[in-house]
């Protein structure tokens, strides 16, 4: 079986996403290619993964036949379903989406999609993440939908000691994500200013994309630093290779800080999950599809309200006692690895292709 996957950018989750299906899927004896529309920092994780950059018609053209792929799977790309149509593939399509924003962008562009998924679409695949879920229900009640959960790389993906990243030892609180909306970085600096006044040894690290941002967003950001004063405890890093942030994780974690997660809506949120993995501590928003990594107090907390006070009450939890960050890093670990391996997605995906008609 050999499988195609389309999306936008090699970029965050998807990114690190489809690098995994190329693992997972080929131990099952299925081959999956990656196709992007447009270059991204991601590509420096991609070596010795068969993928394609490009827009043009004809090169796409070229991939899908010289691929001969039995299915493609379209990434949040609804217009990309009846793209590949007309440009002569007849193979089953599935459209999967793996996070459109908050909940009310994922609402109005699944309103929009559900006409070119059922006019190209043979099925839905998404994360078994409820605002998603509800949302297929609604939009396509009666069309074929899958639900199937992510996988995270937990030998990649483990605690990896790393003092000279932290050399004073000092808290770290960690955030990762791009400078949008829905990822509310507004939230971190406010959470990162109150706690600063707490602990005025906290540093604060940030990991972005610097090559993706909405626009407008980078200059509010930075004269919120200003405003907040903590550019002298800011540390922001760009497109850190993937298989380096086991360790700065681990750095987290081993400091006393944790990762503060202040999303709107996750379709998934490998950050977190990636975070839990390295046995570093997460606190974060209920913002859905992390509530598959995070049992509060057991694996990871939350702030429900997402409230500035109610998330520096649960932060000081981890930052002045080190036993019970201890135990939910540990116990997160565990749930890490216990359901996100790489062999269930696999079968998944298997028997996803099978109810399609599409066999190895």
């Amino acid at each position: 079986m050999k499988l195609l996957f389309t999306f936008f950018v090699p970029s965050g989750g998807i990114e690190t996403l489809n690098r995994l299906r190329y693992h997972a899927l080929g131990a099952a004896g299925i081959e999956a290619h990656a196709l992007y529309l447009w270059p991204g920092a991601g590509q420096q994780n991609m070596s010795g993964i068969p993928h394609f950059v490009t827009n043009n018609d004809s090169e796409i053209k070229n991939v899908l036949e010289a691929g001969q792929y039995d299915a493609v799977v379209v990434i949040c790309d609804h217009l990309m379903l009846q793209r590949l149509y007309g440009l002569g593939y007849r193979g089953p399509m599935l459209y999967e989406a793996q996070g459109l924003g908050t909940r009310e962008q994922a609402a109005s562009t699944l309103a929009f999609a559900s006409m070119f998924i059922r006019m190209y679409a043979r099925g839905v695949i998404s994360p078994p993440t409820s605002h998603l879920m509800e949302l297929f229900q609604q939009h396509l009640s009666d069309f074929p939908r899958f639900y199937v959960q992510n996988m995270i790389d937990t030998q990649q993906f483990t605690h990896q000691s790393a003092p000279w990243l932290n050399p004073t030892g000092a808290p770290i609180l960690g955030w990762i994500g791009r400078l949008e909306n829905n990822k509310n970085w507004q939230l971190y600096l406010r959470i990162a200013a109150e706690l600063a006044a707490e602990r005025p040894d906290i540093l604060l690290w940030m990991f972005e994309d610097a090559t993706i941002s909405e626009p407008g967003e980078r200059e509010k950001f930075y004269a919120l630093v200003h405003e907040l004063n903590l550019g002298s405890r800011l540390v922001i890093r760009s497109n850190i290779p993937h298989n380096h942030m086991p360790y700065y994780l681990s750095a987290i974690g081993d400091s006393g800080g944790m990762v503060l997660s202040t999303s709107y809506a996750e379709g998934f949120g490998y950050a977190v999950g990636e975070a839990m993995s390295c046995r570093c501590p997460v606190l974060s928003t209920d913002s859905d599809g992390v509530r598959c990594f995070i049992e509060h107090n057991r694996t990871g907390k939350f702030f429900y309200s997402r409230s500035i006070e109610e998330a520096v009450t649960e932060a000081k939890e981890y930052l002045y006692s080190r036993p019970l960050a201890n135990l939910i890093s540990l116990q997160a670990q565990q749930h890490i690895q216990t359901h996100f391996s790489l062999a269930r997605y696999a079968a998944d995906i298997r028997n996803v292709m099978a109810a399609i008609g599409v066999h190895a």
